[in-house]
């Protein structure tokens, strides 16, 4: 130190120039040594963060591609600006990306948005056939927007595979159907919410969707109708409070909240709801995320954002919340048993396999019961034997729809005569239809 001091001096007392440089390395290299210093002495995170945390400290996606998790990586140099269609799988000879390249990045969601909208859903494995129909209703309704987080690398590989634009969310969960309420079940829903904390602050619009829902019209026009809303949400509401296509009555519906089917904007009061949402969820595990979603929205209820919407103030006063009605975006009680949107005559855009019993076969039997799940053709015709003593389904299925004369129903008198003229009429027509399926070796299905 006595050397550069002299040093110092004597370039002082002959060029005030170096003096100036002498100056600027001494005191650079007195930052950089205290830099040096308090990054191997200052404390650092624990290893055993888990991995919901790491998401959280993750900073948002941001322009230079900065993905969900703590381990995050560029965007991948091989990615084309020319998005393949949905469904047009990648040449089988070409070899699957590195695991990376399928990041979360603000350039990935900007290529699927439309008019500045992702449309979101997110599973495992086993809920593959699910996530296929979701996308299969979508796209057959015309719309591309849309990405798939996958929870798990073989599900990550299948759909890619099969041409769906997905995206690594690191969550390495199990590939098996977890179970509604496990604790599985329930970091699944934690994920949900970091990703809607990372999606929002870029500034794009999110409808953020469970993989056991389908769409049955396309609801980006209806979401576009409230561009007052922070949030637009699905309830499980089972009494009607509208008998249109309106929101629903906000001061009506007592039922939660459901976060199946709910649209975001990226509103500050959008996003300040979403950071305190999952601030809540990280502090106690035992918080079911639909609970914590209610529990802050419902902090205030009211008053009218206007005379007309529908639309309310909630949560803190300024976020602006829409309900969705019920007969319209369907939970299973409103669309499978009460058929609301038949009664009113109504198209729904969307059906939700709500209160439903046996898990989630029930859910698939129910959609499947509705025509609107998709199976492969296989899955109808498969090759093998028909065996009537136990109805399997390997020589294929034979649907059939029974219809009743009105006559039969309605004219003359209703007496034993007449009521077994009308129950002869239908067994002739299921006798028909049995020998139909014999003939062709499938099993028959009545469709009501």
């Amino acid at each position: 130190m006595r050397g550069w001091r002299n040093a110092v001096q004597e370039t002082a007392a002959s060029k005030p120039l170096f003096l100036t440089i002498y100056a600027t390395v001494i005191l650079g290299t007195v930052v950089s040594s205290f830099y040096v210093f308090s990054a191997i002495y200052s404390p650092t995170a624990s290893p055993t963060r888990s991995i919901s945390s790491s998401w959280l400290l993750a900073p948002p996606l941001s322009q230079n591609g900065v993905s969900l998790s703590s381990n995050i990586s560029q965007p991948s140099q091989h990615r084309s600006n020319k998005l393949r269609p949905i469904w047009e799988a990648p040449s089988r000879t070409s070899k699957m990306p590195r695991l990376k390249s399928f990041r979360l990045t603000k350039e990935l969601v900007a290529q699927r948005a439309k008019d500045n909208v992702i449309i979101v859903t997110f599973g495992n494995f086993a809920f593959m056939d699910f996530i296929l129909t979701w996308v299969k209703h979508l796209t057959d309704l015309g719309v591309s927007n849309l990405l798939v987080g996958a929870m798990d690398t073989k599900l990550l590989k299948a759909l890619y595979w099969k041409g769906i634009p997905v995206f690594d969310m690191g969550s390495h969960i199990s590939t098996d159907d977890v179970g509604w309420g496990s604790p599985i079940f329930h970091k699944m829903g934690r994920q949900k919410v970091l990703l809607i904390n990372a999606i929002l602050p870029s500034g794009f619009e999110l409808l953020m969707c469970d993989t056991d829902m389908v769409w049955l019209k396309n609801p980006l026009p209806y979401l576009a109708r409230y561009p007052d809303a922070d949030i637009l949400t699905s309830s499980d509401q089972v009494v009607p409070t509208v008998v249109d296509d309106r929101l629903a009555d906000w001061k009506q519906v007592g039922a939660a909240y459901n976060i199946g089917i709910f649209h975001w904007r990226p509103t500050p009061p959008a996003k300040k709801l979403a950071k305190e949402w999952i601030d809540m969820l990280l502090a106690d595990d035992r918080i079911w995320d639909q609970n914590g979603f209610n529990e802050l929205v419902r902090r205030q209820t009211g008053p009218a954002f206007d005379d007309e919407s529908g639309i309310f103030y909630s949560y803190d006063g300024n976020l602006k919340l829409g309900i969705l009605p019920e007969s319209l975006f369907c939970s299973g009680h409103t669309y499978f048993v009460q058929a609301l949107h038949q009664q009113f005559r109504l198209q729904p855009y969307a059906l939700h396999t709500t209160f439903q019993y046996a898990g989630t076969e029930g859910k698939r039997h129910r959609l499947r019961e509705a025509m609107v799940f998709f199976d492969p053709p296989e899955y109808y015709d498969a090759p093998g034997n028909f065996v009537p003593a136990v109805m399997n389904h390997a020589g294929g299925f034979l649907s059939f729809r029974p219809s009743i004369s009105k006559s039969l129903l309605l004219d003359g008198e209703h007496n034993l005569e007449s009521h077994f003229s009308l129950i002869n009429y239908q067994m002739r027509q299921i006798r028909s239809a049995l020998a139909i399926a014999s003939v062709l070796n499938r099993t028959l299905v009545r469709i009501l």
